[in-house]
């Protein structure tokens, strides 16, 4: 047998001309990319990749070796592509999104919340705009997203991520619908009470109004109180309303101090959410395809072909790019059993050139691409 040492002093020389080879082979993937950018062809030839690994398979001798002759072509193909899609700069096509300095605010700017007065997202809106805007809310998540859309307002704010509980998924499928984009970001902390009518106290309460997020978020509360049954509602701040116009000592909701203010009821318990921490992220959307100048995120969805491996190539584009994944949520498709639409936060801007390259890579080779928005947290 022979000694340890010689077998990794083989193996170092055996990798050392794979090294070699490769180079040689990317300075031959530099001359397609010449080609093609004479030629206008694509980058991706999935035809002309399934011969090569088919070829490359009959070559290999040991039957063990398929499979892995397979996935290293299949890598070192993949990492060709990347290469000539930063050499072909013109091959993706103008993003068309514009940079600003800052968003265009007047006191005449118009903007639209989810809820109602006294919801976490009022209080989202009034940090982010301050007073300098006109704003008024919508009951649903979709009625904002059309007021965007149809201009009715300048801009919208939503919730769209819970720090306890996760993605809101409604809002994903709703980014998809509607050409509304993603222009910031701000979080707030959530402090979850429940709210009674003035002198009420905890023994009275039977039922509880409240967003599901807020139910989830404070699923302590009904497990240490099972004869108190949890109501969803349109949001918390609707809840309250409710519990005051109900006039009923026996209904409480679950929402901010804010509420409680809003609508003159009385806290009965305070910081229900489970976990102290919990905040949540709300989006600033508007209808314009623009952008901060300092925005440091950008929110990608795409649709991928039914075939194996092929959300792991996306995801390569952002490992080769040196790009940092922050976040993956995965929505099934309507009407296409088993088929799912990906979306993904990247830290970057869309000016960054191994940004824009990842996105050239994915525009090609993924089913559909939309870029939701660049934009930081404020």
């Amino acid at each position: 047998m022979l000694d340890l040492l010689k077998i990794r002093g083989n193996i170092d020389e055996i990798d050392s001309q794979i090294v070699a080879l490769f180079e040689k082979r990317m300075a031959f993937a530099k001359e397609v990319a010449e080609y093609k950018m004479q030629t206008g062809k694509a980058v991706l030839d999935k035809e002309r990749e399934n011969q090569k690994l088919a070829a490359l398979a009959a070559l290999v001798k040991e039957p063990y070796n398929v499979y892995p002759v397979k996935e290293l072509f299949n890598q070192i193909m993949s990492m060709s592509r990347k290469y000539q899609y930063s050499l072909i700069k013109s091959y993706a096509k103008e993003l068309s999104f514009e940079s600003l300095p800052a968003l265009t605010m007047t006191k005449d700017s118009k903007v639209v919340f989810f809820g109602e007065k006294g919801s976490y997202t009022e209080q989202a809106m009034e940090e982010y705009f301050g007073k300098r805007v006109q704003s008024f809310s919508k009951k649903t998540f979709k009625e904002v997203m059309e007021a965007v859309h149809t201009g009715k307002a300048d801009y919208g704010v939503l919730p769209i991520e819970n720090s306890s509980t996760g993605g809101i998924l409604d809002m994903y499928d709703l980014l998809v619908q509607y050409d509304n984009y993603i222009v910031s970001e701000h979080v707030v902390p959530i402090r979850h009470a429940l709210l009674g009518l003035p002198g009420a106290a905890l023994s009275d309460i039977r039922k509880v109004y409240s967003h599901p997020q807020g139910i989830q978020q404070c699923s302590g509360f009904f497990e240490a109180h099972p004869e108190i049954t949890p109501v969803e509602y349109l949001s918390t701040a609707l809840g309250a309303k409710r519990v005051l116009e109900e006039g009923n000592k026996e209904n409480a909701a679950i929402a901010s101090l804010r509420a409680a203010n809003c609508y003159g009821l009385s806290p009965l318990m305070e910081c229900l959410n489970k976990e102290s921490t919990n905040s949540t992220r709300f989006i600033i959307i508007g209808n314009q395809k623009v952008y901060l100048s300092n925005a440091s995120k950008v929110s990608l969805c795409f649709e991928l072909p039914h075939e194996s491996g092929t959300l792991y190539n996306m995801l390569s584009h952002f490992i080769y790019n040196n790009l940092n994944m922050t976040k993956i949520e995965s929505r099934p498709i309507s009407g296409r059993p088993w088929e799912y639409r990906f979306f993904v936060d990247v830290e970057g801007n869309l000016q960054d050139a191994g940004m824009k390259n990842a996105i050239t890579g994915i525009q090609a080779e993924a089913a559909s691409l939309k870029i939701l928005g660049n934009f930081t947290t404020v």
